[in-house]
Order: structure tokens, then sequence, then C-alpha cells
């Protein structure tokens, strides 16, 4: 497999004209002296391509598997197939390809990889190779104004705009085909938004440490408990950016970079920490300030799991299990020994669950 990062980004057809004026001197766009329009600089440059080129050799050469611990609600024991992954001789870390009985048997091959908050397509290189190894076809993509999307993050302003990569991806598949969805963090609100608009593209949900909410809640809502309410914060936060002037309210924000390590990175690799260091873009506000409508008819009848991150600084383990309880998945599982990010810290026990979600019938 080699060096391959295969990720797709889907810019928004709207964006255009947004975009004419940017030129290819916009595609890495992190914020300017309000950090949303600054460049990066050479160096910064160098050593994002320099960390992600460790990062992956690191991958190679020391892929040791993380144990992790997985636990079932609800009724899907009885609609499990016998699960090739639960003989730990199957699950080394050299593990091949899966066998073709195991790829016929799945419903969908195809898994699409949904960021959060100030990531981008990027962050899921290790999953993606893994995903690769095992025969499976994922596809990562950066939501409006993440990763290298052109748009500026001020602009975006709803989660229809935000997640319109995912709503374009969707609406081009073929008639008869489906994808499982896997949200990490807020993107996990983007997930119930295709979940409510696009039921029927989706095989099954999957909520990575994610803001799984009920109807009528923001995905703010669920980081309340480390960030205040959604007033306080819009009223108090150091971390606010805004992009229109300070006398407009605020666009977007970003934490410092001590705040962030402490926050997403506690349990993760430094080598993975440098990448993201200088490949995390300004949050926009508004997507993540809007209440979902959630419906029982659409959302209600797609299925959902939810994937727990047990040393999580971002979203604590106890909030995460309150989601769990207010609003039941069909399945959870829980990743001993990670932060909030997963696809760091812990890539083999995310892999592994990942396997077991997509055989579940």
């Amino acid at each position: 497999m080699g060096n391959r990062f295969s990720c797709k980004t889907k810019t928004s057809s709207n964006n255009n004209n947004n975009n004419n004026n940017n030129g290819s001197k916009s595609s890495r766009r992190f914020g300017s002296t309000n950090r949303s329009q600054r460049k990066l600089p050479s160096d910064e440059e160098l050593l994002h391509m320099q960390a992600l080129s460790l990062a992956i050799q690191h991958h190679q050469s020391s892929q040791r598997f993380e144990g992790s611990m997985s636990r079932r609600i609800g009724s899907t024991s009885s609609r499990r197939r016998s699960n090739p992954l639960s003989d730990p001789a199957l699950t080394t870390p050299k593990q091949q390809k899966q066998s073709p009985e195991f790829l016929e048997n799945l419903e969908t091959k195809e898994i699409v990889l949904i960021h959060g908050e100030g990531f981008g397509a990027w962050c899921w290189y290790k999953t993606i190779a893994l995903l690769e190894e095992s025969g499976l076809i994922p596809t990562a993509l950066d939501l409006t104004g993440s990763g290298i999307d052109l748009k500026d993050t001020n602009n975006v302003t709803t989660l229809e705009e935000y997640s319109k990569p995912i709503i374009d991806y969707l609406q081009n598949l073929p008639e008869d085909d489906k994808v499982i969805l896997v949200g990490h963090s807020s993107g996990g609100a983007c997930v119930s938004y295709a979940l409510e608009h696009f039921q029927q593209k989706i095989s099954k949900a999957v909520f990575l440490c994610g803001t799984m909410v009920s109807d009528g809640q923001k995905p703010f809502d669920v980081f309340a408990e480390q960030l205040g309410s959604a007033e306080q914060f819009m009223k108090e936060s150091n971390f606010l950016i805004h992009g229109n002037g300070k006398d407009n309210p605020a666009t977007g924000f970003m934490f410092e970079k001590q705040q962030m390590r402490g926050l997403y990175f506690n349990q993760s690799p430094g080598k993975d920490i440098a990448l993201a260091m200088v490949s995390m873009r300004p949050i926009p506000l508004g997507p993540i300030m809007q209440s979902l409508s959630l419906s029982k008819e659409k959302y209600g009848k797609g299925r959902r799991f939810y994937i727990q991150t047990l040393e999580d600084h971002a979203l604590s383990p106890d909030i995460q299990e309150k989601l769990v309880r207010e609003n039941p998945p069909e399945g959870v599982f829980k990743i001993k020994g990670s932060d909030h990010c997963p696809f760091f810290s812990k890539p083999q026990s995310l892999h592994k669950i990942l396997l077991e979600i997509a055989q579940i019938v």
C-alpha cells in the first residue's frame, strides 16, 4: 500500500464564487491575524509533510495491537453473525485482507469517515490504511471549510452548508448503494443530519465519541460541561474568532495549541500531535449552535452505534454515557486508553470495532 493517503475532498459547488479569487495559494488556510485567514508559512508546511510521512512510517513499522473492550446494549446480540474477529488469533497486527466470504456477506464495503471540529480528512490516515488492508473501501471527506476545502470558515453558518460534502456524496451514490457513516466528535451532528435526509442511503451510522444529539438539541450542548453554556461561551470565551469584525457576532473559534493538546491528544503519539498542530483549522460557530430537527420517521429508523473513548478529556466518558442513555443506539462499544482521537491513540482498537460493526446484520 505504500504511503498512499486515500481521502476524497468534496468542495461545495456553491462555493465557487468564494473560491475564484483565492487561487491555489488558499488551499491550506488556517486563519489571519484573527486565525481564520493566515496561510501556513513554508516551515510549517514542511513540518506538516514531514509529520505525515513520519507518522505513516511509524504506523507501518510498529503496528502493535491495542486491546479494546466492547459492550452491546439492546437486541443486537441476536442479530449478529458469527464474528471471525472474536478469535484473538485472527486480530494480529499483521492481519491481511479478510476472506472473500467475509467481504461477500457484508451489506456494504464502503465506509465514509467524517472528521470532527477543526480536523479534516487527513486525520483518518491510519484508519484508511487499516480498512483498505482488510478489503474495505474507505473514503474520508473534508467538511465545508475544513481540511483543504477552500471555503472560509467565517462564512460557514449552517449545519446544512457544513455537511454539504456528505450530502453531495450520498446524492451521487448509485441507487442501490449504501454506506456506513462514521462521525467523529461534532461530525456526529453531520451524520445525524445525513440520517434525517438520506436514511435510505446509510446502512449504519457510527458515532465516534460523537455529538449524538436528540431532536431539538444543539451539537454545542454536548460540550457544555467542558465549555459552559452556549450563552456563557459566546460572552466569555477567549477562543472566539470575529471574522466580520469585533462589533459583529463571533463566526468561529479555535483553541490555543496547549489547550488542544490537553483536550484532544492526551494519549496520542507525538508525531500525530505535530501533524494536528499544523493542520487543524478554525471551527465555524453557526453549525454547532444550530438545533437539529430529527424525526422518528427518518432519523429514528436509522441504525446507530456509539463508540466511547475512556480517557477522553474533550468529551468525558460520563457525558458519552449520558448521550447513550438519553438517545439509545443499537450498540455501544468502548475503547480503553483512548483520548478524544482514537484514530491516533488507538487505531487498531478502532479498526477492530469498525470491522465488527460492518458485520452486524
